[in-house]
């Protein structure tokens, strides 16, 4: 099995780059090599973590490196996407810790060797537990703190890394950390979460012009999350809920980076306006080299008369392991959206995967559903290219099965299942198909 698409495809064309994508904390284990992040403290606190579990071990990468950067080469990738651990590298004085630098230069090394580049990412969500202590993102100087440490950690690994994103979906870390409070610091306060997203936008726009000048080869931008909203029907009311469920969730966080503004809803905030200094937009809407996109799936909404708009769980549709909608179209219909918005830069699709209930079985993983999940969206990315959308790679999300938030290890994104007792790796069905697939088009 493999995917299969046009034959005039640019996905098909040598150029077009192919890359699997982790984060440091759902993987590298070694807790007692660095400092605390809020989500060692949030899995220590009771009933936030769906198996109780933490990221004290996860996938053992951090000793295991060299075995997963060549499991990675054996895929036949372009790119591997990894983010830095922040609590790893800096010491609470804002000095280096150069026993975690040494890790990511040594790491960084290996992926060269093996002409595999590097797509890094400066946060994706473990913020120093020390700085959530003096207030993490709803204080201002947190942002100032995270250009400190882009500042040295760029310098540090230097021309090692051939893209730096600022964050990974600042909506994660503003809403569902400091909003509704389902992931760290689990936070529950609409205005907690309007400023908290304010401010870590203004971490970005702070931290890019530094990447800019101490790396001035490498691919500078962000990437966001996406989940397109849907009107139930098509009545004005519902349609009108899905706009403004829209702004809310998605064009918040990409309308200050291109418009210096937020969106007409946050006229409507009343107490949980945020504060915003005067030159905070000039600040955030810095020129950006690349625009990641993340998808998963679609929402649907309708009118609601306490709220703007109240989400609809569709009967009879199928959904991922997580829960989450299989709807392909979706994909195209948000990337030509985005297309028509605003002048977008050259877009990576920087995660894309699904979440299936895997069973290794006889040394093999079987997994169907993910092997028409990505069939499904890859043609779904075709789509949105030959309606002009630049889109000039794909990551799959995620190499490994790991540690997944506030699921913990109950839910496997992987392409290659991870036996969490031995750390026993195997490739899936899927990752394997991705290995032909990318072999077949050289």
């Amino acid at each position: 099995m493999t995917y299969k698409l046009p034959t005039d495809s640019r996905l098909q064309q040598p150029s077009f780059l192919f890359g699997v994508a982790t984060a440091s904390f759902q993987i590298e284990g070694a807790r007692d090599s660095r400092l605390a992040c809020i989500w060692d403290t949030f899995c220590a606190t009771p009933d936030k973590i769906r198996d109780g579990s933490n990221g004290f071990v996860a996938c053992d990468h951090l000793r295991l490196f060299r075995e997963d950067v060549a499991l990675i080469a054996s895929l036949g990738v372009d790119a591997y996407r990894l983010s830095i651990s922040w609590p790893r590298v800096m010491h609470a004085d804002g000095s280096l810790n150069q026993q975690g630098v040494d890790f990511y230069i040594a790491l960084l090394d290996e992926l060269k060797a093996h002409n595999i580049k590097a797509f890094v990412t400066l946060y994706h969500w473990d913020l120093p537990q020390h700085l959530e202590d003096k207030g993490g993102w709803l204080s201002r100087e947190t942002a100032y703190k995270f250009a400190e440490y882009a500042d040295k950690i760029s310098l540090a690994l230097g021309d090692r890394v051939y893209s730096w994103a600022t964050l990974n979906e600042p909506f994660c870390s503003g809403y569902l950390g400091y909003e509704v409070g389902i992931h760290a610091p689990g936070l529950k306060s609409k205005a907690y979460g309007r400023q908290a997203s304010h401010h870590l936008l203004l971490a970005h726009g702070l931290a890019m012009p530094i990447l800019r000048k101490n790396c001035p080869q490498a691919l500078i931008g962000i990437v966001l999350n996406f989940t397109p909203a849907y009107p139930l029907t098509d009545s004005a009311a519902d349609k009108r809920a899905a706009e403004l469920a829209d702004e809310y969730f998605n064009q918040w966080y990409i309308k200050p980076l291109f418009d210096k503004a937020y969106p007409d809803s946050f006229a409507n905030l009343g107490e949980a306006t945020p504060t915003i200094l005067a030159d905070d937009f000039a600040i955030i809407a810095q020129p950006l080299d690349f625009l990641g996109i993340n998808f998963y799936t679609r929402a649907v909404y309708q009118a609601d008369a306490e709220a703007d708009f109240q989400q609809v769980d569709l009967p009879d549709v199928v959904r991922t392991d997580i829960g989450w909608e299989i709807y392909p179209q979706a994909f195209t219909d948000l990337l030509v959206s985005l297309q028509q918005k605003y002048p977008l830069p050259p877009i990576y699709i920087t995660e894309n995967g699904c979440a299936a209930a895997d069973i290794l079985t006889n040394g093999e993983v079987a997994d169907q559903m993910r092997l028409d999940y990505y069939q499904q969206h890859l043609l779904a990315v075709d789509q949105a290219i030959r309606q002009g959308v630049d889109v000039q790679g794909y990551f799959a999300w995620s190499l490994m099965d790991n540690f997944e938030w506030a699921e913990g290890y109950s839910k496997r994104f992987g392409i290659v299942y991870v036996d969490y007792t031995s750390q026993q790796r195997v490739i899936k069905q899927s990752g394997l198909a991705y290995r032909d697939f990318i072999q077949q088009r050289r």
